[in-house]
């Protein structure tokens, strides 16, 4: 019980939330580099997984490099690379990358895999090119699938972003780390549960975002009035691309 004490009295403090090393600047730099590692990850995987999933060519690749790297111990990953290139921004980065990846991959793939193939032939059908196939049909059909591949990447990296502190650098693991070397869990405690808050906000974010970008329901609409007054028709229903 002293320990959840301890948390509660570091988190009421108000010096703690200011300075260099307050909550707060803890927290932004936590967001930074989560920020930049979900950034990356999705300029690798997003174009890989349309791609895939529009010519539906190499998924079994796919699935395996996915997998792969799941595999790979993220901590054991920051050591070597750190041997390999030094301290810096750049070890862990390129270690929180493969957490991000495979979620944003599989979302990607999954997303344009799953429009229904009457639509994409209809769309074959009035003279689209494929170019103009996957973005302005699929892509639109497939975002929230896309964006829960994004919701997962987001909260693996930030959860995971604590391994930053680990080579000497920022962010909400820095409590972590700093509690155990100095036998303070109370600062562990405070870390992991500011963690965890975290993760939760930008999961309700992107969980709002996925469900208001569900195709055809026109939640991010404001309708006017003579929309809201007479009903809608069978056609108006419908979701016809642009």
């Amino acid at each position: 019980m002293n320990l959840f004490l301890d948390a509660w009295h570091y988190f009421t403090d108000g010096a703690n939330w200011s300075g260099p090393s307050g909550i707060g600047s803890r927290i932004v730099q936590h967001l930074w580099y989560s920020f930049l590692t979900v950034a990356v990850s999705a300029v690798i995987a997003v174009p890989l997984g349309l791609i895939i999933g529009h010519t539906r060519r190499g998924a079994a690749v796919l699935v395996g490099f996915a997998n792969a790297m799941r595999a790979l111990p993220t901590l054991g990953l920051l050591t070597f690379l750190v041997l390999l290139l030094g301290l810096g921004l750049i070890p862990p980065l390129l270690a929180l990358i493969t957490v991000g990846i495979p979620p944003l991959l599989a979302g990607a793939y999954a997303g344009i895999a799953n429009v229904p193939a009457d639509v994409v032939d209809a769309s074959r059908a009035m003279g689209m090119t494929e170019r103009q196939i996957l973005f302005r049909v699929e892509v639109p059909n497939a975002l929230p699938i896309l964006l829960t591949g994004l919701r997962g990447a987001t909260l693996q990296v930030v959860a995971t972003a604590t391994i930053a502190a680990y080579v000497n650098l920022g962010g909400l693991g820095r409590y972590i780390f700093d509690g155990i070397s100095l036998y303070r869990y109370d600062r562990v405690l405070v870390g992991a549960l500011l963690v965890a808050v975290l993760a939760m906000l930008l999961d309700g974010l992107l969980a709002f975002a996925a469900w208001a970008s569900a195709p055809g329901t026109g939640r991010l609409r404001r309708p006017t009035p003579a929309a809201q007054s007479a009903p809608l028709s069978t056609q108006d229903r419908a979701t016809v691309p642009n």
